[in-house]
């Protein structure tokens, strides 16, 4: 059952105000939440309002770029950058391709990741696909993972399988996330996973990383 109390957390999100949303998260930390339930239950939740206003009238850019702010400080709480696993469970290449240059979800998914003992080799927005598959040819990450906020996007991420697959790295495993790409099936993305959320991903990731061992 979802706490109450991050009801709290998602109005002081919306509001942009980083100090009591930092403080709501660690009230709910203190109150036995763990942070997979802040994160998809309030932090995402916002985000899923913000990402609303994208298409309504009442469109603020100032008012979404505060909330995202705040978000980012919330997550960085939650999953401070020494905060890692022992041992790395794999690297992850992430990125919002070319034409989006939204990357508030890719940088959650990228702290989430961390904070879970992952790798993770940021190629940033607006990221060409030739950028993409480069880093990926150097990298050799376990999977890339893309997030898209437009739909524009949905042609280049239908070509990044194909791309990687012709630089010999057919394995990659290849997902995608975000308002726009989640709507569309991972055939339809011509890719391995599409998922609801970060968590979503990790929790994809740790099931194949398992199933290869």
């Amino acid at each position: 059952m979802t706490n109450p109390r991050i009801k709290n957390l998602i109005a002081a999100l919306l509001k942009g105000d980083c100090p009591e949303s930092v403080a709501q998260s660690r009230k709910l930390i203190e109150g036995g939440a763990a942070p997979e339930e802040i994160v998809v239950g309030g932090v995402e939740a916002a985000m899923t309002a913000l990402d609303s206003k994208c298409t309504l009238e009442q469109f603020n850019l100032l008012e979404i770029m505060l909330a995202g702010r705040a978000v980012t400080e919330v997550m960085k709480d939650l999953f401070p950058d020494g905060e890692k696993l022992p041992s790395v469970k794999g690297k992850i290449l992430v990125a919002s391709l070319e034409g989006d240059i939204h990357d508030l979800g890719k940088n959650i998914l990228k702290m989430v990741l961390t904070g879970k003992g992952y790798a993770v080799v940021d190629c940033g927005k607006d990221c060409p696909l030739e950028k993409l598959i480069d880093t990926a040819g150097m990298e050799q990450p376990a999977a890339v993972a893309v997030s898209g906020l437009i739909t524009p996007v949905i042609p280049l991420v239908r070509q990044v399988r194909p791309q990687l697959g012709q630089r010999g790295l057919a394995r990659v495993k290849v997902l995608a996330g975000g308002a726009a790409l989640k709507q569309s099936s991972a055939a339809q993305l011509n890719v391995d996973y599409v998922a609801e959320s970060a968590f979503d991903i990790l929790h994809y990731l740790d099931g194949s990383m398992e199933a290869q061992r």
